[in-house]
Formats: C-alpha cells, sequence, structure tokens
C-alpha cells in the first residue's frame, strides 16, 4: 500500500511546563497541510527501510529512524520505501508524520504511540486538534474555515533541546478556548495564542526573523508565524492564487510549498 504523511503544523504552542522527568508541557492547535512525504509499504521476509525522494540528504535509513521503530513497535516484517518530500527536522513533524502514517497502515492506535514521540499520537489522528500534556491529551476543535497555508523552510535546522533550553521560561500560560467561525473570527482567535519556542529558535537562526518577514508582507497573508521549535514559518491565506504566489516569490534556496489546511 501506498500512504500520504502530511506535515503537522503547530498554528500555536504555549509551553506551559515542565514534569519531574524534565518533559515539556504544551498546549497547542495542530493542524495539517497537503503537503508531505510518501511512504510504500509491502509484505517481506523481515523488516527494511528504504529513504528516496528530494529529501532524503541526511535521513537515517536503520533503526535510528521513527519509521523503523514504529514497524518494530508492532513486530511488523515489511519493506518500507520512505519518499521523502518534506525538510527535515524542521519543526513539521515529517518524522513524527512519518511514523504515525505507518502505524495507521499496519493498525496501530493512537494509545501508546506518544512513547514514539510527544508528536506522533496527533499524527496517528491525523485531524485539527487542541493538543496538551506531552502531546498525548488529545481534543477536538471547532470545524476549520477553508484555509491555504504557505509553509518555508530557509534550510537551517533548530535542535528542539537547544530551544527549550533558551527559553527564559517554561511556565507560561495556555490557550484560550478554541472558537471561531469563519476565517476572519479564526484569525484573530489566533492572534490571541503563541508560539513560546519562536523567540529562542530566532535568536538561535535570525533568518526566521527575515522568513516571517517576508511571509507577513505577503499579499494576502492575514497571519505568519513559526511553527514547532522551527525553522520553517508558515503564512495563512484565504485565496489560493494569493498563497501560491507567496511560495513562488519566496527565494529559491529556500523550500517553499503552497497547500490546503486538512479538514
Amino acid at each position: 500500500m501506498r500512504v500520504f504523511a502530511p506535515a503537522k503544523v503547530n498554528l500555536a504552542l504555549h509551553v506551559t511546563g515542565r514534569r519531574a522527568d524534565d518533559f515539556h508541557l504544551l498546549d497547542s492547535l495542530v493542524v495539517f497541510a497537503g503537503v508531505g512525504d510518501w511512504l510504500s509499504l509491502r509484505e517481506g521476509p523481515e523488516l527494511a527501510l528504504r529513504v528516496t525522494g528530494p529529501r532524503s540528504e541526511g535521513v537515517p535509513w536503520d533503526s535510528r529512524n521513527i519509521v523503523w521503530k514504529a514497524a518494530k513497535q508492532l513486530g511488523a516484517s515489511v519493506e518500507i520505501e520512505l519518499e521523502k518530500h518534506l525538510p527535515h527536522a524542521a519543526g513539521i513533524g515529517g518524522g513524527s508524520a512519518d511514523a504515525a502514517a505507518v502505524l495507521r497502515a499496519l493498525g496501530g492506535a493512537v494509545e501508546g504511540s506518544e512513547v514514539l514521540g510527544a508528536d506522533v499520537p496527533v499524527c496517528v489522528r491525523g485531524t485539527p486538534a487542541r493538543m496538551r500534556g506531552i502531546g498525548e491529551m488529545l481534543e477536538d476543535v471547532p470545524e476549520l474555515p477553508q484555509i491555504w497555508i504557505v509553509l518555508v523552510n530557509p534550510g537551517v535546522e533548530v535542535p528542539t533541546g537547544a530551544v527549550f533550553g533558551a527559553m527564559e521560561s517554561v511556565e507560561n500560560g495556555g490557550m484560550s478556548e478554541p472558537e471561531w467561525a469563519d476565517f476572519g473570527s479564526f484569525i484573530a482567535w489566533l492572534g490571541k495564542t503563541r508560539n513560546d519556542m519562536q523567540a529562542p529558535a530566532q535568536r538561535m537562526q535570525p533568518v526566521i526573523g527575515e522568513v516571517l518577514e517576508r511571509l507577513s508582507t505577503a499579499p494576502g497573508c492575514a497571519f505568519a508565524r513559526m511553527s514547532g521549535s522551527g525553522a520553517t514559518c508558515f503564512g495563512l491565506f484565504e485565496a489560493e492564487s494569493a498563497a501560491r504566489a507567496a511560495a513562488a516569490a519566496m527565494p529559491e534556496e529556500w523550500w517553499s510549498e503552497a497547500a490546503e489546511v486538512l479538514r
């Protein structure tokens, strides 16, 4: 079978505390975009993984890969081809989405998937959600309006651990109750939220600020922010034509894609 692993985007990401075991507590609005990786699976004599695609460079193909770990967790003898289109370590859950696609394809469940990573349960679910705790608490949100998203990565990596370590505070307030009726009210609600990891990530990689400036000033962009721990940033648009024009206008050396937010 061939399965799609959509990019996971944290439209809001509040860091609300840290547990005794050093896991950080989050309150986040997570959505998925119509751009991502593809995985092909077929029965085989033993577990095997091959990584291909335009973004395959630097992606491990052995037991270090979360896709391998997901299949191993289910005890599957399967040959997997991972076709990478999303940037590696980019704050849009590429690895988690890939692992979740394998779990879905092989009949795995959300429960217990957090052992593979905090983002895996929400990626297994695959629909917009409020994600709390260390990723294990998932709640429905109101239906999203039609939204076009432009994802831009300037080609730099921002290690998640380093960003957490650079935060001035990890004890911050959570999001307000998700509530909207249309595109305008959604943008208004989102404007009252934060990404608590954006400022420290931008201090580490100032080019993130340039990305945000280009997105926020693009015609038709209603909102721009960094996703996750970075360095990928997003811009939200109501019109497809404006989103595609904005993506095309980004520097050639940057990765950029326009896609509809999946509902």
